[in-house]
């Protein structure tokens, strides 16, 4: 039988798979190696560094979850529904949750330059037209829903057997429903001067 000529593709993807089933730390050349059923010197041909394989893998995971969210996306409800597509995945599939969510990011140093850097201005749009709500309201409360859906999702990414759907939900609403009383609350405030 021919031997197998393995590509960069196939090492990627071997690296997804074994992040995705069993987390970032186990992306290892010899588990790569493993995987693909070979020694492990063409994984390290095709690899600078494990931080570029792990770069590469990060990539991938990235590709992914906008793919995993947008099949979920209800462009009807937007807002919500992207929530919901976020939490559905960490709990799906909590290895790429944990890697999409807890990768470093570099050159963010506050909480704007972290929403222009994870949000599509696109959804604050949407936010500000369908709630009546101005721009910067709308990016208020989007950028408030996601750091508790970053947060909630890591809790569900965590938690085995996990935590039932309609709890998640629930909180998810409620915190929803909250921030934006807050918001309204404060525009109220600044229209009748106090």
């Amino acid at each position: 039988m021919p031997k197998q000529k393995i590509t960069k593709e196939m090492v990627v993807e071997a690296a997804f798979t074994l992040a995705r089933e069993e987390g970032m730390e186990q992306v290892l050349v010899k588990n790569i190696a493993d995987r693909l059923g070979c020694s492990v010197q063409p994984i390290y041909s095709y690899c600078q560094s494990m931080e570029s394989l792990r770069k590469d893998v990060a990539e991938r995971v990235d590709s992914f979850v906008r793919e995993y969210a947008a099949a979920r996306i209800n462009e009807e409800d937007l807002f919500r529904s992207t929530g919901r597509a976020y939490l559905q995945l960490a709990k799906e599939e909590p290895n790429l949750f944990k890697i999409f969510t807890l990768h470093r990011r570099d050159g963010i140093s506050s909480l704007e330059e972290f929403y222009r850097a994870e949000a599509s201005p696109r959804t604050a749009e949407v936010i500000a037209k369908s709630l009546n709500l101005t721009l910067d309201q709308a990016k208020q409360l989007h950028l408030h829903m996601l750091v508790y859906t970053i947060g909630i999702g890591t809790i569900l990414s965590v938690t085995a057997p996990g935590i039932p759907a309609e709890d998640i939900d629930s909180l998810q609403e409620t915190a929803y429903e909250a921030f934006l009383r807050q918001i309204q609350k404060v525009e109220g405030e600044q229209k009748s001067g106090k």
